[in-house]
């Protein structure tokens, strides 16, 4: 299969396509998850078996798409999740990633475990609205010097991942022996001084921790990787600024329930105090309409920006953007809605 940017009709086709121009040992990195990767499938086929109720005659003439979130203003409620490693999948990795976001309007998460470390991708995407994604480290020193890049760097909100005290198992990876990135290539962001530190997963990190980030910086934090009500009341408390329920896209605990089936419990106990962001299983922009109609103020991609890089670079992750505006634009006005405030769970039905 020989596909271009413009060739796929759907997403499947693409990864179809960004799988035969990757290396398989790097496939199966980007496309494995944890476990036997039931949370991982369960992701996707939970917005299956959720079913649209469209209105009809309701004279919505333009789809109004756009959202502020956190200060920041995005041309849709899709934002560029924050995935590991993309010079994996591109040579110019995060900095095409980056133009791409900034071409399509909206917000890219860069990741802590980026392959460009975060200075240089902002420089590439002069303009790109840019938050920046965080594993607390135990040593606060030098999540504090991570901190102060990510700030230089016109990064406007922090985005803490939460769900990793220590890291999922991979049985992809595990057989491929994959544990090190190829000679070149290293996580960028965690260079300091003249070494680069590696990855610390503690499971003695506390909400006490978050406290202290809080301290450290004015950014705004959300926290991402939210799945029970009882710890976004938590967060809440302790200042949260969003919440983004999120499973890791299946890669860490395995058989936890899919993301947008614990959405709603999620924004019930936010109760509209913050923003409410979800990711995982994301493939089509009925899926975009679907999380927000269950509460979610806006989503966020990260394997299908993967296999767009893959498959085409920077017009890839373009184009995968801009097709899910284009279907969320219509999915909206096949529901008889204008703009996103009319969404509610009125329009979905959910399995009983």
């Amino acid at each position: 299969m020989d596909l271009t940017a413009l060739d796929w009709h759907t997403l499947a086709e693409l990864e179809a396509a960004a799988r035969e121009r990757l290396d398989p040992v790097h496939y199966d990195y980007f496309a494995g998850g944890a476990g036997d990767e039931l949370t991982l499938r369960a992701n996707e086929r939970a917005f299956d078996r959720i079913a649209l109720v469209p209105r009809v005659l309701r004279g919505a003439a333009v789809a109004r798409t756009e959202v502020t979130l956190l200060g920041a203003r995005a041309s849709m409620p899709v934002l560029v999740a924050p995935t590991a490693f993309h010079r994996l999948a591109d040579p110019e990795g995060e900095r095409a990633t980056a133009r791409a976001a900034a071409a399509a309007g909206t917000i890219m998460i860069v990741s802590m475990a980026a392959t460009v470390a975060v200075e240089d991708v902002a420089a590439a995407a002069p303009g790109a609205e840019l938050w920046f994604q965080l594993y607390l480290q135990p040593d606060l020193a030098f999540t504090e010097r991570i901190v102060r890049r990510a700030e230089a760097a016109g990064c406007t909100a922090l985005v803490v991942t939460v769900d990793s005290p220590v890291l999922g198992a991979h049985a992809r990876d595990r057989r491929n022996g994959f544990r090190d990135l190829p000679p070149g290539l290293c996580c960028e962001n965690l260079r300091d001084g003249d070494r680069i530190r590696p990855f610390v997963f503690s499971p003695e990190l506390s909400w006490a921790h978050l406290d202290r980030l809080r301290e450290m910086t004015a950014l705004p934090v959300a926290v991402k990787g939210v799945t029970h009500p009882a710890d976004a009341r938590l967060a809440l408390d302790h200042g949260a600024a969003a919440i983004i329920v999120s499973n890791h896209g299946g890669r860490q605990l395995d058989t936890v329930a899919a993301a947008v089936d614990l959405l709603p419990d999620v924004v019930a106990a936010v109760g509209g105090a913050v923003p409410v962001l979800m990711d995982g299983g994301i493939r089509r922009g009925t899926d975009v309409l679907k999380a927000l109609a269950l509460g979610a103020d806006a989503v966020a991609v990260g394997r299908p920006v993967l296999w767009g890089l893959a498959a085409a670079g920077e017009r890839g992750v373009t184009d995968v953007l801009t097709r899910l505006r284009e279907q969320f634009e219509d999915a909206l006005l096949l529901c008889g809605c204008a703009a996103i405030g009319e969404l509610g769970p009125g329009l979905v039905r959910r399995p009983c």
